[in-house]
C-alpha cells in the first residue's frame, strides 16, 4: 500500500507563489518507482489534470493553462514531489490533489491513477 500526504496549501494573493508538497510513504520500490501527478478541483468544477513528473523526474508534463507558472519536481530520497507554483491566478483557486501510479504507461494526463491524497486547499484572492 502507499499513501499520500498533500501540504502546503493557503490563501495567497493573486501574483504570488506556493509550494506544494507530496509526502509518499509505503513498500520503498513501489513508491521508487511511481509516476506522480497533481490534479486539482476548483469549487463547481471536474477535476483537472495540472502536472506530471516520470518516476525518474527526467520527464515532466503541464496543462497548459499553467505551463510557464508551476513547476513540478521530486525528491526521490525524500519520497517528495513538489508543485512550485507562481504568478498565481484566481482561477487556481481549488483542491490540489497528489496521485500516483507505476510509471508503466505514458498517460499523465487523465486521473487513472492508483493512489491519491485527501487534497490540500488552495486559494488566491484577487
Amino acid at each position: 500500500q502507499v499513501q499520500l500526504v498533500e501540504s502546503g496549501g493557503g490563501l495567497v494573493q493573486a501574483g504570488g507563489s506556493l509550494r506544494l508538497s507530496c509526502a509518499t510513504s509505503g513498500r520503498t520500490f513501489t513508491v521508487y518507482g511511481m509516476a506522480i501527478a497533481w490534479f486539482r478541483q476548483p469549487p463547481g468544477r471536474e477535476r483537472e489534470f495540472v502536472a506530471a513528473t516520470s518516476w525518474s523526474g527526467s520527464r515532466t508534463y503541464y496543462a497548459d493553462s499553467v505551463k510557464g507558472r508551476f513547476t513540478i519536481s521530486r525528491d526521490n530520497a525524500k519520497n517528495t514531489v513538489y508543485l512550485q507554483m507562481s504568478s498565481l491566478k484566481p482561477e487556481d483557486t481549488a483542491v490540489y490533489y497528489c496521485a500516483g501510479r507505476p510509471d508503466t504507461t505514458n498517460n499523465y494526463y487523465t486521473p487513472t491513477y492508483d493512489y491519491w491524497g485527501q487534497g490540500t486547499q488552495v486559494t488566491v484572492s484577487s
